[in-house]
């Protein structure tokens, strides 16, 4: 299993980032071919965190990633991202070892 990691450093303004997070965001990424789920979590640091808010988006495996992101639904999605948060937002990708 593959996983896309989107860790989001706290913006200016939560209210905003969250209304366009979403409300406009994740129901685009929701409709990406071969997502099998979709994990976001606000953050707390148990000290000081430069982090807000968490993503992780699962699929089967590399293939099934790369054909979402490239699919017209995984690029709307990354567009409308950067419209908001390109400032805040880091990308990772993950392996899940059995």
């Amino acid at each position: 299993m593959v996983k896309l990691i989107a860790l989001y450093r706290t913006p200016a303004d939560k209210e905003a980032f969250d209304e366009k997070y979403f409300k406009e965001h994740i129901p685009l990424v929701d409709k990406m071919p071969g997502l099998i789920k979709t994990e976001i979590a606000k953050l707390k640091g148990l000290g000081e965190s430069k982090y807000y808010l968490q993503a992780e988006m699962y699929f089967n495996d590399m293939d099934s990633f790369n054909a979402a992101m490239a699919s017209p639904e995984g690029k709307a999605s990354a567009r409308q991202l950067m419209t908001f948060a390109k400032d805040v937002v880091e990308m990772h990708i993950g392996t899940l070892e059995s």
